[in-house]
């Protein structure tokens, strides 16, 4: 029981942190540039790979996908926890990929965002390395 405690812990975290991502990019500017002139810019900016974009649209849909992302995970490990945790404590595939995407979460929070992000995957990963440990060997 204690393990699924972590793992829904863990889940928990992430869901919350990719609703107050997606949250932020629809309801507010927090990912807007503190320059008012280069957000003008991306606006009227395209992108080399395709002239059916602009670089504040592709920003806005990479905010977007990235809380999809987090949304997805939290809600898909979470329903494991609560309606199959056989399912995902016999799955070593299923668990060390929740492990590989937690871990890759927090290089990218720790090379290219601040300081709550990191905090909040690191703390989500922990939880989650923990209740696979205590689940394979309780």
């Amino acid at each position: 029981m204690i393990s699924r405690m972590l793992v829904a812990g863990s889940a928990a975290i992430i869901l919350f942190l990719g609703s107050v991502h997606l949250a932020y990019t629809m309801f507010t500017q927090k990912f807007s540039p503190t320059d008012g002139q280069l957000e003008i810019a991306m606006k009227h900016t395209g992108v080399v790979i395709s002239s059916q974009t602009t670089m504040w649209s592709a920003w806005i849909g990479f905010h977007f996908s990235h809380s999809i992302a987090l949304i997805l995970f939290g809600l898909m490990y979470g329903y494991l926890v609560i309606y199959r945790w056989e399912l995902l404590d016999r799955s070593y595939f299923l668990a060390i990929l929740g492990l590989v995407f937690l871990s890759a979460y927090v290089v990218l929070a720790r090379v290219f965002w601040f300081q709550a992000p990191f905090i909040g995957v690191s703390m989500a990963t922990v939880l989650y390395f923990a209740g696979l440990v205590w689940a394979w060997l309780g």
